[in-house]
């Protein structure tokens, strides 16, 4: 028995040694394997390897995928959002990907903020009535930040969080503001 114990850690021995670099990139923590006296071979040994590498890649994609954040800011503050889940946030996600995207905005009709993104994203209108703090794409290529509400065909895009409607309007209802959107 202590024959194929041995034989089962030289051929794991070996096997990592010939992928090293493949189960690097997969196991970033300790992989524990214990023999068992009368059932354990190499192939169970080497497929248990295996088996916990993929786990430990799939663990790491997840990981990086959630930590990867659209961030908005007016004026240099942060606003919390809650993002769509939709085609147009994920554009807006891969221009971000890009670069910072900065837009200046402008009061308009005493309830909303509207500004040019600089490109046409994917849209999805639909008539809807907006509240404040509802981030919605206008004509395929605006940005328009809610304080008040207004009726009209948008794609929503998003919804502030954890700020009053007072709150949203005193930050966007007292002239032109600056909206930054960063992958962070």
């Amino acid at each position: 028995m202590k024959r194929v114990i041995a034989i089962a850690t030289a051929s794991l021995f070996i096997l990592c040694m010939t992928s090293c670099s493949r189960l690097e990139t997969f196991i970033s923590e300790p992989t524990t394997v214990v023999a068992s006296e009368s059932t354990t071979s190499a192939s169970t040994i080497i497929d248990t390897v295996i088996e916990q590498s993929e786990e430990n890649a799939t663990t790491q994609t997840e990981s990086s995928e959630m930590e990867t954040v659209m961030v908005l800011r007016i004026n240099d503050q942060v606003i919390g959002v809650e993002w769509e889940d939709n085609e147009s946030v994920e554009s807006l996600k891969e221009l971000a990907a890009k670069g910072t995207i900065t837009i200046d905005m402008s009061m308009y009709g005493g309830f909303e903020q509207v500004g040019p993104i600089g490109s046409t994203l994917p849209s999805n209108d639909e008539q809807i009535t907006t509240e404040s703090g509802d981030i919605v794409l206008y004509s395929g290529n605006q940005i328009v930040f809610f304080y008040g509400s207004n009726s009209w065909a948008y794609t929503r895009l998003g919804k502030v969080q954890d700020m009053s409607a007072s709150e949203l309007e005193g930050l966007l209802g007292n002239g032109d503001v600056t909206l930054t959107i960063t992958i962070e």
